[in-house]
């Protein structure tokens, strides 16, 4: 089965309060597509962090122009990955998927799977580990936006099941 690995971006960490996705990234081999989604109805009130702002660089303002509804995303996001097993470095990336889905009023199309699930298929040592680490981190640079992050992973996946490859992504927003 294919991989796809996911990111997503978020008002701020769970930890800061009722937290919603705005941004949602997807890449398969050197390849990645995002979408920012715009704030849904059902989030108002919901905790925007000045903190996760900066990290990701992505304004309020601007996933309320250029973000699309939630209802557009889920269906996008889930026709781009069906049929492949879809990859997290984060268990928080399904909690904002299933948020997704509820403010689109579906249900979750798919399951996550945590990285470490694919390392231990690998049989991934720590020196294996930390090699994968070093070659997603030299290719991809730009962090903390959820295409990057994703394609990030799959460098890191790449690596350890032998099929790195070293071309430049190829990035697609969405939105």
């Amino acid at each position: 089965m294919t991989i796809l690995t996911i990111d997503f971006e978020a008002s701020c960490l769970p930890r800061h309060g009722l937290s919603y996705p705005i941004e949602v990234g997807i890449a398969d081999d050197g390849k990645a597509q995002s979408w920012l989604i715009r704030p849904h109805d059902d989030w108002a009130g919901w905790h925007w962090s000045a903190e996760a702002e900066a990290l990701h660089g992505i304004s309020l303002a601007q996933i309320y122009r250029n973000g699309l509804p939630a209802e557009t995303v889920l269906t996008e996001l889930a026709v781009a990955c069906d049929g492949r097993r879809i990859v997290a470095d984060s268990m928080i990336d399904q909690y904002w998927l299933d948020t997704l889905a509820d403010a689109a009023g579906q249900a979750t199309p798919f399951l996550i799977d945590h990285v470490s699930l694919l390392l231990d298929e690998h049989r991934a040592d720590e020196e294996r580990i930390s090699a994968a680490v070093a070659f997603a981190d030299a290719h991809y640079v730009e962090r903390h936006r959820a295409a990057s992050d994703a394609l990030w992973l799959s460098a890191l996946l790449d690596h350890i099941s032998g099929k790195a490859a070293v071309a430049r992504p190829a990035l697609v927003r969405l939105g």
